[in-house]
């Protein structure tokens, strides 16, 4: 049995605290996805937990104690941050496995060293930020600045906790902002590891809390008065409940929700390499990732060969503990997201689509939340499976006739977050690219980098994460309008 972990203080302010009294001492019990044991306990934060992290958050920014901070100042204290994280990645890697299943090799590129790389480019965006612009204006010289929004409630979904904390936490920071970000209660360790290296950075008191907690504190923190912007990451549903009640104050919002990407194989696409970069990117983390490309489309010409090379692929797949190095899919983070995997593949059958690999749980898998790598073939559009976001190891092969009808399959869909196309003539797929209404797109490869904005279309999510698009998502726009003639010969400069 694995040692358990323990944390009995929640990070308000930007230090450990007892939880409020009164709460009922609710704990949070963090569960194995591979044992099924408890391996954490976290405290589960109340309303009151909120209500003094936000006070505290209000406090910190109201003060100007951080926003009005040189940015160098600034930029020099989260580059401590991000130095801090790279030098426990191995640290974050190896807890997020563990409480969520992903397998280390993943965790270590995506989900530490990853989020790593998030920082750096929020840092690196920061740095280069246009924060005033002369404008010459219709009645006179206008000065347009922009400012930190103020006190940022950052809400994180289970699936790439560290990744998506940084892809919020670092650019609220660097732009000036408080931030009280929420943890999912499924997967609130790794938290911890951030709230030390953030509180040995040097924040000013007030400036971070975290508080692992579920929907209903969560919903509470989005709803109250003293937040000024929530970043959300989640289901669709959540999404749009977050929207609602956030406008009872008229918070700004940001929400990067669900996918159902596709990956169109052309005729002419080398079939090796689109095999080799569709795999990883249809079955990343386990298939709970919003970007994975769940939905293949193959040209009917080659639909044969394709569906039996992905079959293989898939099969050949080593399932498995997820803190074995040489594991590449782990079991899903709950017994819930197994029950829905399990529950879509049964679906999938009665629609009658052709299960061509995996379709259950591994052989001798008498613990942990498992399920092979499934592949469905002779897929529709239409069908529930290509259709609904599964958020587990299911992916679908869908066939066409031609390239219009290929982009048509593409964009007949809900999301529109990310895509990809595999193609022997480079210009023409970024001509597909153009054409797909989804917000990121690869061309032969499978990429995502945050120097570059990162959201989606449709019920994907509204504004961006990444680039400095994503960064003003954190700032506020002012306009000063100035006497006429002012600027001129020198003057003001």
């Amino acid at each position: 049995m694995a040692e358990l972990v323990e944390h009995g203080q929640l990070f308000i302010g930007g230090r450990l605290a007892d939880p409020a009294a009164g709460d009922g001492g609710a704990v949070i019990d963090v569960v194995s996805p591979h044992s099924e044991e408890v391996i954490g306990r976290v405290p589960h934060a109340s309303r009151a937990d909120v209500d003094r992290a936000v006070a505290a958050a209000r406090a910190a920014f109201d003060s100007g104690v951080w926003a009005g901070l040189p940015l160098a100042e600034r930029l020099a204290v989260v580059t401590r941050i991000k130095d801090g994280l790279a030098a426990r990645h191995e640290e974050i890697a190896r807890t997020v496995s563990a409480q969520n299943g992903s397998p280390y090799s993943w965790s270590v590129l995506a989900q530490a060293l990853g989020a790593v790389m998030v920082w750096d480019s929020a840092i690196a965006v920061a740095r280069g930020f246009p924060y005033e612009e002369r404008r010459a204006g219709a009645l006179g010289p206008l000065l347009v600045r922009r400012e930190p929004v103020g006190v940022v409630a950052a809400v994180v979904p289970w699936n790439v906790p560290q990744f998506v904390a940084a892809a919020k936490v670092a650019p609220a920071l660097l732009a000036g902002c408080s931030v009280v970000l929420k943890p999912a209660p499924e997967t609130p360790l790794d938290s911890y590891v951030l709230a030390e290296v953030a509180a040995a950075a040097g924040l000013p008191e007030g400036v971070l809390s975290i508080l692992p907690a579920g929907r209903e504190t969560g919903e509470y923190l989005v709803g109250h008065p003293g937040v000024d912007k929530v970043s959300f990451t989640g289901s669709v549903a959540a999404g749009k409940r977050v929207m609602e009640v956030a406008a009872g104050h008229l918070a700004r919002v940001t929400l990067e929700l669900g996918g159902k990407s596709a990956a169109i194989v052309l005729p002419d696409a080398d079939l090796d390499a689109a095999v080799a970069g569709i795999v990883p990117s249809a079955w990343m983390n386990n298939g709970q990732a919003c970007v994975a490309q769940t939905r293949v489309l193959a040209p009917r010409s080659h639909y044969a060969e394709l569906a039996e090379r992905l079959a293989a692929a898939a099969t050949a797949l080593t399932v498995g503990d997820p803190l074995d190095p040489a594991t590449e899919v782990g079991p899903l983070v709950t017994r819930r997201q197994r029950q829905r995997s399990l529950d879509y593949i049964a679906l999938g059958r009665r629609e009658g689509a052709a299960l061509l690999a995996g379709g259950g749980t591994p052989a001798g898998a008498d613990r942990g939340w498992y399920v092979e790598p499934t592949l469905f073939g002779e897929v529709t559009n239409a069908m529930r499976i290509a259709r609904e976001e599964i958020f587990g190891p299911v992916v679908c092969l869908l066939p066409y006739e031609d390239e219009e009808e290929a982009v048509a399959i593409a964009d007949d869909s809900d999301y529109g977050l990310s895509g990809s196309v595999w193609t022997g003539d480079v210009e023409h797929g970024i001509g597909i690219a153009r054409r797909v209404r989804t917000g990121t797109y690869s061309v032969n490869t499978f990429s995502l980098d945050m120097l570059a904005p990162f959201g989606g279309y449709k019920d994907s999510g509204l504004g961006r994460e990444g680039g400095p698009e994503g960064y003003a998502e954190y700032l506020e726009q002012k306009t000063i309008h100035l006497p006429a003639g002012y600027g001129r010969d020198g003057a003001g400069r």
